[in-house]
């Protein structure tokens, strides 16, 4: 792969040309020099998403509230899967409570929700928590 990646910066949501070869480099944002891959999952936002999902790289995002019991305990595992992903697939959190407009836009109807995107488009998605290598597994049979 020698095309640059478009990625957007989850600061600013900034649209970033990234050379495949370069993504193991730490990239920073042309637009506010904040680091575009992040190792941990970042907050989305109901103003981000539409900038969030296009990019060459998948987004995962993990709709909790912090009332859930299962959403709080799959919290770990998805910050573990979110290390292990770095320049593979960007991983998000949304909350759900005080991000109402978004999760009924995405038509959530339980928590913890997970929601996968390429290209701008939603291509899986899973109800529930589970363990770290059983969400691994999913996202590969998922082409992540």
């Amino acid at each position: 792969m020698t095309d640059p990646l478009h990625i957007p910066c989850p600061h600013c949501n900034g649209l970033n040309r990234i050379p495949a070869t370069r993504l193991r480099d730490a990239p920073k944002c042309g637009r506010c020099k904040g680091e575009v891959l992040l190792h941990k999952p970042f907050e989305l936002k109901q103003g981000d998403y539409a900038s969030q999902i296009k990019g060459d790289l998948p987004l995962l995002i993990d709709v909790w509230a912090d009332w859930c019991g299962p959403c709080k305990a799959f919290g770990p595992v998805f910050e573990q899967a979110a290390g292990q992903l770095a320049g593979r697939c960007r991983l998000a959190k949304l909350d759900s409570e005080a991000n109402q407009q978004l999760a009924g836009q995405l038509g959530i109807r339980s928590i913890p929700s997970l929601i996968l995107f390429k290209n701008g488009r939603e291509v899986a998605r899973q109800s529930g928590a589970f363990p770290l290598q059983q969400l691994l597994e999913w996202l590969r049979s998922q082409g992540v």
